[in-house]
């Protein structure tokens, strides 16, 4: 009888929790709707919640970013030092070619660098900006330069022995090559010009000068290096002309300003101070290879000794030299409206 009593009681029991359950979840039950409603505002949130993290984290690591490259680049001159490259490579591979320091500027960004500066020619008694190049730096090492040339008759984007209108007397590229005497005839009295002179025969840089006299300027001599009367595939490297100003640049942010050094002994300083960056170097210069391993030391066992030069003046002046016999073919440059002073 007690067991039926317990049974009868446990049944009604569980017969009221079943019944309270029902009527609670009865009570609280959430529509399906308003469930919906309720997990896109929790997916929201979630998102918002994780694009707030995400900008926090990319607007700490920018600022990290930045402040690295810029101490990338300024700690131990390292901008400075590929700004030196450049400059000094345009001094020594483009013919009559010079920077002015307030027309350089420099970007910097997440080790990057990009070098922004204007080149100037000297034609007659001015300086003429000849173009602008733009070279791109991933950490040290360049893209090939972007070049705006602004010149009448630019030299062509990759320079050899061929191309470059100077020419070795004992090369066989000079061989074939007319001079320009026709075109210097045509031109007008009232201008000055530019103009590429290949000698018959190596020379001292002093001694052009007292050669074509006092009414022209000699403004950039090609140096004798060795493999200037080489082909490629004697030479096994296709070279372009190097050499440096013949005149003292009186400017202050110009390795050849003559405060300290001969413009000869400057232009070896260079030549030594490029090799430690030659792959650089060569980057930023028209040249496909600068061999400076071997040009340096030929230099100095044998001396400067020249075998072109970029010459300006009044072109009825330029035009007396045509029969200078140490001249073997010249070629015209650059002309402008008279400056001589």
């Amino acid at each position: 009888m007690d067991k039926e009593q317990n049974h009868n009681d446990a049944e009604l029991y569980q017969s009221f929790i079943n019944e309270s359950m029902q009527d609670y979840e009865t009570s609280h039950k959430v529509p399906e709707e308003n469930q919906r409603r309720l997990i896109k505002v929790s997916r929201n949130h979630a998102l918002r919640t994780n694009i707030m993290i995400s900008l926090a984290v990319l607007l700490l690591i920018v600022p990290v970013l930045t402040l690295s490259s810029y101490l990338y680049y300024a700690i131990g001159g390292k901008a400075n030092h590929l700004i030196e490259i450049a400059s000094k490579t345009i001094y020594v591979t483009e013919p009559n070619m010079s920077i002015e320091e307030m027309e350089l500027e420099e970007d910097i960004g997440f080790f990057t660098m990009n070098l922004y500066f204007d080149v100037f020619k000297r034609v007659g008694q001015d300086d003429y900006k000849a173009g602008e190049y733009t070279v791109r730096f991933a950490l040290d090492k360049p893209n090939l330069p972007e070049r705006d040339m602004k010149l009448e008759r630019p030299l062509p984007n990759t320079g050899d022995m061929e191309t470059d209108m100077l020419f070795h007397p004992d090369g066989r590229y000079g061989k074939t090559v007319d001079s320009d005497w026709e075109i210097l005839d045509q031109l007008p009295d009232g201008t000055v010009g530019e103009i590429y002179l290949s000698l018959n025969q190596l020379m001292k840089p002093e001694e052009i000068e007292k050669q074509l006299g006092k009414n022209v300027e000699v403004r950039w001599v090609a140096v004798d290096t060795g493999l200037e009367d080489k082909n490629l595939y004697e030479a096994g490297y296709s070279v372009a002309p190097i050499g440096y100003p013949a005149q003292v640049d009186t400017t202050t942010w110009s390795p050849f300003n003559g405060r300290d050094k001969s413009n000869e002994e400057v232009f070896l300083d260079i030549l030594n101070f490029l090799a430690k960056d030659e792959k650089t170097a060569e980057k930023i210069s028209r040249a496909r290879s600068l061999v400076l391993e071997e040009r340096i030391p030929y230099i100095e066992k044998n001396g400067i000794n020249v075998y072109g030069a970029v010459v300006t003046g009044p072109t009825p002046e330029l035009r007396k030299l045509k029969g200078n016999g140490l001249i073997g073919i010249m070629k015209v440059g650059e002309v402008k409206l008279w400056n001589w002073k």
